[in-house]
């Protein structure tokens, strides 16, 4: 269900029930993208149902999704489409036309166009839990991330989310890591991991499914270069990446876990509900144990 992860944390004042969340996401549900407008957004269907229910809830824990349409239509092919109108112009007018009748033509072009564009559909699952407080976005960069906060928080009325930070920097736990070829805990070092140097050359070194127990690998950190990305498993049932920035990319469930879902499931309904309760429940795990091994979690008073 979940890719990847950049967390925040819910102001715990803040109690609200399923109902009214449905109610606040439903000021903001997606509609299709009309013929002359370039983007989309709003909230849709988890399950995927048309005029579904935009928050469900399974086992106490909240799954929402955003969803958003854009426009393919490459800057480039606007210009080339632009001049030969520009030109055409000029040639009817038989002058040189200005910079601001050349924008509004730029404009006209791009708005006559975007009916026959191409659409990109980006699907954005979040997982809310109410109890605990924590807020998981399945978004690989900080710029969706920072999309679906920003929906978030122009629908659900007195919601403040922080993003998570931990006392200890993730550069720093994943040098020990590296240097000892161990991670406390239920984790354990996989095959992955990239180094940066920290000096004006921005050397990097990367490895890919490479046993990372070996001395040139040291080497490069007592020169100076610092992790910036460290495969990981967790308790041999989930495999991920952790990024400097504290993100969590590449997330992969393993045999073990999907097992366990593949012996019950009758439905497509009954496939998402254990899809989000096995989901949940190990990140909920991977997560709080996680945080341990990187001095707990910073809070900001």
């Amino acid at each position: 269900m979940f890719k990847n992860a950049i967390l925040y944390r819910i102001d715990p004042t803040w109690k609200r029930t399923t109902a009214q969340m449905e109610g606040y996401l439903s000021h903001l549900r997606y509609v299709p993208c009309a013929a002359t407008a370039a983007k989309s957004q709003g909230w849709s269907s988890p399950r995927g149902e048309e005029h579904g229910m935009l928050v469900e809830s399974v086992s106490g824990q909240w799954i929402l999704q955003l969803t958003t349409e854009s426009k393919v239509l490459p800057r480039s092919v606007i210009k080339r489409n632009a001049d030969i109108r520009i030109k055409k112009f000029e040639e009817a007018q038989g002058r040189r036309i200005g910079r601001i009748e050349r924008k509004d033509l730029f404009a006209e072009t791009e708005l006559d166009m975007l009916p026959k564009a191409f659409t990109r559909i980006v699907n954005t699952k979040v997982w809310i839990s109410p109890e605990s407080g924590l807020v998981l976005i399945d978004a690989a960069s900080d710029g969706l991330a920072d999309e679906v906060v920003a929906a978030i928080l122009r629908c659900v009325e007195g919601i403040v989310l922080t993003a998570l930070a931990t006392v200890e920097s993730p550069q720093a736990c994943m040098t020990t890591w590296l240097n000892d070829h161990e991670v406390p805990g239920r984790f354990g070092i996989d095959h992955d991991c990239e180094l940066k140097a920290t000096d004006d050359s921005k050397a990097i070194a990367r490895y890919s499914k490479h046993n990372l127990d070996f001395d040139e690998l040291r080497v490069h950190l007592r020169n100076g270069k610092v992790p910036t990305k460290l495969a990981l498993l967790w308790n041999d049932r989930v495999s991920f990446t952790l990024t400097s920035k504290l993100q969590l990319k590449k997330i992969k469930f393993l045999e073990a876990s999907i097992d366990e879902q593949a012996n019950d499931v009758e439905s497509a309904a009954d496939r998402f509900d254990g899809d989000v309760a096995i989901t949940t429940g190990e990140m909920s795990s991977l997560v709080t144990q996680l945080f341990e091994n990187l001095g707990g979690e910073l809070v900001v008073s």
